[in-house]
């Protein structure tokens, strides 16, 4: 048995010749003629004996070394090497993985596949995760760390011109929790520190939106269109969201080759739809021209609005659009596409047609046995509403909304 005192009086003194003394269990120590002492822990693999150096006294203390060598008799009953888990774990702790790269993990083998806004989260990131604890090893990283950048995002920071944005918070815990929750099931990097926060503790959550523009506000928006108000751009997004009730990732990311007007089809690809599913939408006789113009304007550019904007860049724009109309209740381009439901339910549109235009998975043992794209009755629902759209936003005026914008 092994004693702090007399590891005191042998440490630095000088020996007559190297000793060894055991504290059991494994457990000893080896002293060298200078009088240098190394914990040592012996063990046997398939009946060979092993040792492994533990570390030197004083740095390492006695009972240090009796917690190490219980660590190792635990491995060795596991079945591993203790020589070879000791050695897997210094190079984990020499080398952890920071909260960049465990983000950035997520970001690269699961956001970018399944998630259609991976380009945005990730910049949220760059803007309030990494400038304040992206280098910090994620499995030391504690609560506070985290919620000091939460609150930052909450409250704004004057000094950098950034707005409150509680909301945003949220959204980005959220983000943050399942990169964490993604990283330790592949055990990349382990963390809980997140787990028991939600997104009232650093923010607010999103209030469940149900903004329906009214007639008034739809032929506001039209008309405006009609009398080229607003960018070209911006004008061919919104009369195109208005009667297809797309999400505005699929106009914006919209190229030439998804629509084929000799069949009369506009077929969304798995990569531009949210629920990573092919969508496919008639296209009505008298939306027809507007994307012939549109080809012969930018075909060469490939993209049906001429040019692919970011996400931030429509979304911001879209929001603005109501001050210029001078609607007293904003909306959002999202807020067009839960017009379009809610009109097409009102004109009695079946619903699983309107789920179907919408690109929505169809839920039970539809989602399974049928694969029916109802292709007529879409086509009749947005003929349909197409004449809504031409003849009751506004029907004192009889003007033509759609056509050439």
């Amino acid at each position: 048995m092994l004693y702090e005192t007399s590891l005191r009086a042998m440490n630095g003194k000088s020996q007559p010749k190297a000793i060894e003394q055991a504290d059991g269990r494994g457990l000893g120590i080896r002293v060298s003629m200078q009088g240098k002492i190394r914990f040592q822990y012996r063990y046997k693999v398939s009946g060979k004996n092993r040792r492994m150096d533990l570390g030197s006294y004083p740095d390492v203390s006695l009972r240090q070394a009796r917690d190490m060598a219980e660590e190792c008799r635990t491995w060795l009953a596991q079945g591993h090497d203790p020589k070879v888990k000791r050695s897997m774990g210094r190079e984990k702790s020499l080398a952890p993985v920071t909260v960049k790269q465990a983000l950035d993990y997520w970001i690269e083998n699961y956001a970018i596949e399944h998630r259609v806004n991976a380009p945005r989260t990730e910049a949220q990131f760059h803007k309030h995760i990494y400038p304040y604890i992206g280098h910090f090893p994620v499995e030391q990283t504690e609560t506070r760390h985290w919620i000091e950048c939460f609150d930052h995002i909450r409250k704004g920071i004057k000094s950098k011109k950034q707005k409150p944005a509680p909301v945003a918070a949220g959204q980005i815990l959220q983000n943050c929790k399942q990169a964490l929750k993604y990283c330790r099931v592949r055990r990349y990097a382990i963390s809980r520190e997140l787990d028991d926060l939600i997104a009232s503790d650093v923010g607010k959550k999103q209030r469940k939106k149900d903004r329906v523009l009214s007639d008034v506000e739809l032929y506001d928006l039209m008309n405006s269109i009609q009398k080229r108000e607003g960018s070209f751009y911006l004008r061919y997004l919104c009369q195109l969201l208005i009667v297809f009730g797309a999400r505005t990732q699929e106009l914006r990311l919209s190229t030439f080759d998804e629509w084929d007007l000799e069949t009369g089809l506009w077929t969304v690809p798995k990569a531009h739809s949210k629920t990573d599913t092919i969508i496919i939408r008639p296209i009505p006789a008298k939306v027809k021209p507007i994307i012939e113009f549109l080809y012969k304007r930018h075909g060469q550019t490939g993209y049906l609005l001429g040019e692919l904007k970011s996400c931030e860049t429509v979304s911001g724009s879209g929001c603005l659009i109501h001050k210029r109309l001078k609607h007293k209740e904003s909306w959002s381009l999202h807020d067009l596409r839960r017009t379009f439901t809610t009109k097409l339910n009102d004109l009695g549109v079946a619903p699983y047609v309107v789920e179907q235009l919408l690109g929505h998975s169809l839920g039970g043992v539809m989602a399974i046995y049928n694969r029916s794209q109802y292709l007529p009755e879409k086509l009749a629902a947005l003929n349909m509403w197409c004449e809504w759209l031409e003849q009751h936003v506004n029907p004192v005026d009889n003007v033509v909304l759609l056509h050439r914008a």
